[in-house]
This record gives structure tokens, sequence and C-alpha cells, in this order.
């Protein structure tokens, strides 16, 4: 199930860079996403309203879950679709795949929970990767060295907001459910994308070639409402860190299929830096 969730998590930054050569703006892009969702976060929704409803929410509960919503599915999903208008798939993936250093971080800042000596071993590792990947210039990271590094710390908002969500979650699914949890997440990111879309926008969301509307479909089912579940309920069953450790399987299959899809090339330095990464995140896995 977590290992399912993950792949199919894996395939939203090659979907993301394909639809972008049809010149679709980002916001626009993760607006078609989340109306391609929405409907079945609705459906969802209405089937167990009734269940819901006889066990309501607390205060704290629904202030809770706004905040998951803005920071998990539509603060880090943004900074995710605008990262990747700069650095390519395989970068942004190992980038991303930061988020649990940026966990122990937030859990020790605001939950007291103190950093063993093994995790800041890890962070180290993990950070070391992300150097020796940004050293070779010739791969993964080749461009304008101001863009790649404008769209790295895009990207590194995005993982430091959806450690955000993570931590927020991890304290309220065993409370409310991983569904319920889930489906209220994103229907409140659904309704900020939305909004921001309106503000920012001038409604022009129909012109493209058919093929956004087939990509934003397919990254809405795929790499969006199907992980989403199939994540939650993997951490409530085998939790967070048997998760996390099966997540190293995430930068592998972007980076497989960017060379496949993307014609991203990959040099032996960066191949390197990727696997000192997916190291430093297993550490951590095993230390929790």
């Amino acid at each position: 199930m977590a290992a399912l969730g993950v792949l199919l998590f894996s395939t939203k930054a090659v979907i993301i860079k394909l639809a972008y050569r049809y010149d679709i703006d980002s916001i626009s892009l993760l607006l078609l996403r989340m109306l391609f969702a929405l409907p079945f976060y609705l459906a969802i929704w209405g089937y167990h309203y009734k269940e819901w409803r006889q066990d309501p929410l607390s205060k704290k509960q629904v202030i809770t879950l706004i905040f998951l919503g803005l920071f998990g599915y539509y603060l880090a999903s943004y900074f995710d679709f605008q990262g990747l208008t700069y650095i390519t798939a395989s970068l942004e993936r190992l980038i991303l795949f930061t988020y649990p250093t940026f966990v122990l971080i937030l859990s020790a800042l605001f939950l007291k929970k103190k950093i063993t000596k093994t995790q800041l071993i890890s962070i180290g590792i993990t950070y070391t990767g992300i150097v020796v990947i940004f050293f070779d210039r010739d791969g993964i990271t080749a461009g304008d060295p101001q863009e790649v590094l404008f769209g790295s710390l895009l990207i590194v908002i995005s993982a430091i907001t959806y450690a955000a969500y993570l931590v927020g979650a991890n304290s309220l699914i065993e409370k409310v459910g991983s569904v319920r949890l889930t489906t209220f997440s994103l229907l409140i990111s659904c309704s900020a994308v939305i909004t921001h879309y309106l503000i920012t926008t001038d409604l022009q969301l129909f012109h493209y070639p058919k093929e956004v509307y087939l990509l934003s479909f397919v990254m809405a089912i795929f790499s969006t409402v199907i992980p989403s579940f199939l994540i939650n309920e993997a951490i409530k069953r085998i939790g967070a860190p048997s998760v996390s450790i099966i997540g190293s399987l995430g930068p592998v299959s972007t980076i497989l299929l960017s060379v496949a899809f993307l014609g991203e090339m990959l040099t032996f330095t960066q191949v390197i830096g990727a696997l000192i990464i997916i190291s430093g995140i297993f550490v951590i896995g095993r230390a929790k």
C-alpha cells in the first residue's frame, strides 16, 4: 500500500514537466489538477456525511484541518509547481525528499521532541548528498545557475510546508481517521487553489491543447486522489517511520521516469549524490 502510494506520487513531477511543454502556467495547471480531483473528494464526503455528522469535529480539530489543507496540499503543491518551472523533475524529487529532516526539526521546535545523535548524523548525510549533486553542473542541475538555485529554494519551501502537514497530520490521524483527514484537508486545499486562481488570473482556462487536460486528469487521479488515501492509510497501519523508509523508492522512480519520458540526463556524480540522500533518509526512518 505504501509502496504503491509512493510510486504514484513520484509520477507527479514528470507529468507536470510534460504539461509545461504546452505553455501552461503553474497556477492554472495546479487548478486543473484540483478541479479534476474535487468531484472524487466530494463524493467521498457525501458517502460518509451521515457517519461523520454523528461524530462532529471539535473547534480545535477544524482549525488543525484548515492548517493541514493550506500547508499540505495548497502551499506545498504551489511551491512545488512553481519550482518545477526552473529545475528538472529529478532534482525536484531529490530536494523534496529531504522533507523527513524538516519533520524532525519541526517536531523538535513545536512538539519538543529531541533530535537524537543518529538523527543529526542522518540530516548531515542527506545534505551532503544535495551538495554533491549541486557540485556537478552537467546533469540534472544543468542550466542557468540562478534559475536552478531559485527553483531549488522553492522546492525546499515546498518540503518544509509538506513536513508541517505531516507533523500536524500525525497528531490528528488517530482521532479523526485517515479518510476523513484526507478528504477534509484536500477539500480545503481545493478551495484555496480556486480562490488563488480567481484572484491572480483572468479566467482563461479552456484554451489549452487537449493533452494538458488529459495530463491534468491523470495527475489528479493517479498522483493525487489514489496516493493521498494510500499514504495516509499506510501511516495509520504501519506508522510514519516505516512509510518514510518505503518512501526511498520515490526519488529512484522519478529519476527513472524522467530519463525515460523527459530525456533528462544523470551523471555518475549525481547518482552518487542521490544514493547519499536516500541513505540519509533511510537512516532517519530507522532511527525513529
